[in-house]
């Protein structure tokens, strides 16, 4: 399932729907108020118009009324002033005034009207109806009409309008605007890294490597771009190793031809020397050929091991069980350090390595000898086993004091020893020898206080190649 692709597109659609919907939602309601800005144009207009009307009415309504009363047609109710503490108030107001007369509304809502005479001590009061029409409700209603009128057109609305639109669209894009830098610098960041990575190890820079933590197809590439950086590196280190043991080698095979024409006839010479002398001074001669003798077979190992040093050796790959070639290798040197304790801990007898027998055995022999002098008497030496995705792994550890940083440094570059027992070239051989069989050799933290060496070997898979 390709997440980043599905990521683009749901950050596509969310940065592009999610504004439009917010912007037609404010767009609906700035329309709903701008209807609602025209309703009142039209409350405006119709409450006009009803003012109009209902002025005409009442106008109508009075000229009639006084028409029919004046001409009799009318009957009026009459309210005497003995009577006057039954009054309706209306009528009351109407005495008071003093006016010969006046019209007022009368009813619940205004729906009849009043004519009101003064006749010496009485009040004559005429009354029709206005046909259902309550002008003191309609007046009310224009009242509050004519109010609300006033009120919106006191403000500005269309100006109002137009800046908060433009200010809610510009705070919705500008958010949105921010959403997707975040989130294209969010996508963008790890290429930007990988690219960078890949820029420096195509500078040169094998150690170069890209922190993560996505577990996306990105991640999965800059893991990749780990991986293959880690194997640059070694495969860069191997090849100069493997460049820098050329040299010694060429150097090895002039050195052990040369050696080898010198000390032969001084081997012989010495011999036939001794053979010769008087036999007054036979035991001193016998002395000092012994010693020149003796140095001359040490001097011929060395030239040997560098002959074998300089030496490219046919590698035949076969099926090694790892678990019984330690074994073997162990009860082997047993014999030869009697005070050291081993101890084998293998992963499994199914264990199978894929390497040259003879060239396995001799790294592991080179090991495990000198784990053993550096351990000493009553000394331990641990060997494990395990098995890697491709690899088997073979790790060697003794208690002996460890190495030096100096030791480190050249620990698998070839030398010259003249120790009794020591060539210098044990682990630049070994080393070889696993560069030979598709593994290697690495110093690794050792576990019982001193050394530790990592034999890595290519893991057996049956019928492959």
């Amino acid at each position: 399932m390709n997440r980043l692709r599905n990521r683009l597109i749901i950050v596509f659609l969310v940065a592009t729907l999610a504004p439009l919907g917010v912007t037609v939602w404010v767009a609906t309601s700035l329309i709903e108020r701008s209807l609602g800005y025209a309703s009142t144009e039209q409350l405006d207009a119709v409450s006009k118009s009803l003012e109009k009307t209902g002025r005409e009415l009442y106008q109508r309504a009075r000229s009639d009324l006084k028409t029919q009363a004046l001409a009799g047609r009318a009957i009026p109710k009459r309210h005497s002033e003995p009577d006057r503490g039954g009054w309706p108030q209306a009528v009351r107001d109407f005495y008071a005034s003093g006016q010969p007369e006046a019209f007022a509304l009368s009813g619940a809502a205004g729906e009849q009207l009043d004519y009101l005479q003064r006749r010496e001590r009485e009040v004559w009061v005429y009354s029709a109806s206005l046909g259902g029409i309550g002008l003191a409700r309609l007046s009310e209603q224009y009242r509050l009409a004519r109010e609300r009128v006033e009120a919106d057109q006191g403000r500005d609305l269309r100006r109002g309008f137009l800046y908060t639109y433009l200010l809610l669209a510009a705070a919705i894009w500008l958010a949105a605007l921010g959403l997707l830098v975040f989130l294209a610098h969010r996508v963008s960041r790890p290429i930007q890294q990988l690219t960078a990575g890949l820029a420096e190890l195509a500078s040169g820079n094998f150690a170069a490597r890209v922190e993560t933590t996505r577990a996306d197809e990105v991640g999965h590439a800059i893991q990749a771009f780990n991986y293959m950086a880690g194997q640059l590196q070694q495969s860069r280190e191997r090849l100069v190793y493997l460049t820098q043991l050329a040299s010694w080698q060429s150097l090895a095979r002039k050195m052990a031809h040369e050696l080898k024409n010198s000390l032969t006839p001084i081997r012989l010479t010495m011999e036939e020397l001794a053979a010769r002398e008087p036999s007054q001074d036979r035991a001193f001669v016998d002395q000092a050929a012994g010693i020149v003798v003796e140095e001359v077979e040490g001097l011929e190992r060395r030239v040997r091991a560098f002959s074998e040093f300089a030496a490219e050796p046919p590698v035949q790959p076969v099926a090694i069980d790892v678990a019984t070639l330690l074994g073997e290798r162990i009860a082997f040197l047993k014999t030869a350090h009697p005070g050291v304790n081993y101890e084998l801990r293998a992963a499994g007898n199914a264990l199978q390595a894929r390497a040259d027998a003879d060239l396995v055995k001799g790294m592991i022999t080179n090991l495990l000898e000198n784990a053993a002098e550096a351990a000493g008497a009553g000394g331990r030496i641990l060997v494990e086993t395990w098995a890697l995705p491709e690899q088997v792994a073979i790790e060697v550890h003794d208690s002996g004091s460890g190495l030096s940083e100096a030791a480190r440094a050249s620990l698998f570059q070839p030398t010259i020893s003249f120790k009794k027992r020591g060539m210098g070239l044990g682990l630049s051989i070994a080393r070889k020898s696993a560069l030979l069989s598709g593994g290697d050799i690495l110093l690794v933290a050792g576990k019982l206080g001193g050394a530790g060496f990592r034999v890595l070997l290519p893991v057996w898979v049956p019928n492959g190649s």
